[in-house]
């Protein structure tokens, strides 16, 4: 495979360096062998400056364009909001640079066309942080499923039931109008454009893309402009059917986050986002429970197979092709709510 940047070494040029690059993924591209984070930018120059100097990075800008045409970045991880992504992925192509990009790829499937029709006119590839896809309890869910330890696979169903002020979405304010998460101008369409993403997406892994989608979307507690209450039905290329469920304003007693793969000899369970562990059950009772250990920087294995991608030495498995189905399928899901 030839090398898909100018160089030996990837030299990442960061747009947006808030929360999620303080652990999950900036400090990887710094800890993994060819991989540099060489200038970051905010808006906000003073908090640049403050990541950049917290994070031994020589050069930070509060302007995207001056980060994207710094000659000594050579691809660009775009760790913004949303909203953000469409356009900032349009210059960074432009520019000739690969291009890493968080999930939820854009707000809307036509963003995710515009920006995967850039990156070919220019030739770069384009990667989605849906690190999931490498984190060792997901990889071994996929083998036990390849392997048939259910036997032939039946159904996936998903529940997940949150507060208002989800634990698993790191940084809440407890001020609903400033959280960008459940503004569907800036984050497409709330928490279940930001957590059922990774869900769908690694749905698209394991058994494929789906083909046809029906789904009810609605605001029920009104405290937010984005819908709060998703339910769907779904079939798969290959004939398996998906059901989910998705609320984000249940008490506290009525939290659940789990995932089910059933099949013709037992069942998988686990906690999608909570512990990290799998109870294989059978039909004699017994539950065997595989518990793993997540990596410190959760991002850390996806971005290997980025700059293994880069330099020509490995294939990234999350990429703007695959990613777009995932938007797809959420706005097969909420087009009742958000296209009326």
């Amino acid at each position: 495979m030839k090398s898909k940047i100018n160089g030996d070494t990837v030299r990442w040029g960061i747009l947006g360096v808030g929360d999620v690059c303080e652990v999950k993924s900036a400090p990887a591209m710094q800890k993994i062998a060819h991989s540099n984070v060489v200038a970051v930018m905010r808006r906000n120059g003073e908090k640049a400056k403050d990541y950049a100097n917290r994070h031994g990075i020589e050069t930070w800008y509060d302007d995207a364009d001056t980060l994207i045409n710094d000659p000594n970045v050579n691809a660009i991880y775009i760790a913004t909001p949303p909203n953000a992504h469409c356009d900032l992925t349009i210059k960074a192509a432009k520019s000739g640079k690969p291009v890493y990009v968080e999930k939820p790829m854009a707000r809307t499937t036509e963003e995710c066309k515009k920006m995967i029709e850039a990156c070919k006119m220019a030739n770069v590839p384009l990667y989605i942080a849906y690190y999931r896809r490498r984190l060792p309890n997901f990889e071994k869910l996929k083998e036990l499923l390849d392997e048939g330890v259910i036997g032939d696979l039946r159904m996936v169903k998903i529940e997940m039931l949150k507060t208002i002020d989800p634990d698993i979405v790191a940084h809440i304010t407890g001020s609903m109008p400033v959280n960008w998460r459940t503004d569907p101008e800036v984050a497409g369409g709330g928490y279940f454009f930001d957590l059922a993403a990774h869900q769908l997406d690694y749905l698209d892994y394991v058994l494929g893309p789906i083909k046809s989608v029906s789904g009810h979307a609605t605001n029920q507690a009104r405290l937010y402009k984005a819908a709060d209450i998703v339910s769907s039905s779904f079939v798969f290329e290959n004939g398996i059917i998906g059901s989910g469920t998705w609320c984000f304003t249940v008490d506290k007693v009525s939290e659940k986050d789990e995932m089910i793969f059933i099949g013709s000899k037992g069942q998988i369970r686990l906690p999608f986002f909570g512990l990290s562990k799998l109870f294989i059950e059978k039909e004699d009772g017994h539950v065997e429970t595989l518990e793993f250990e997540m990596p410190h920087h959760i991002q850390q294995p996806l971005i290997q197979t980025v700059i293994d991608d880069l330099l020509g030495k490995g294939v990234c498995p999350s990429t703007g092709e695959t990613a777009i189905r995932t938007n797809w399928v959420m706005e097969e899901m909420t087009k009742n709510y958000y296209l009326n």
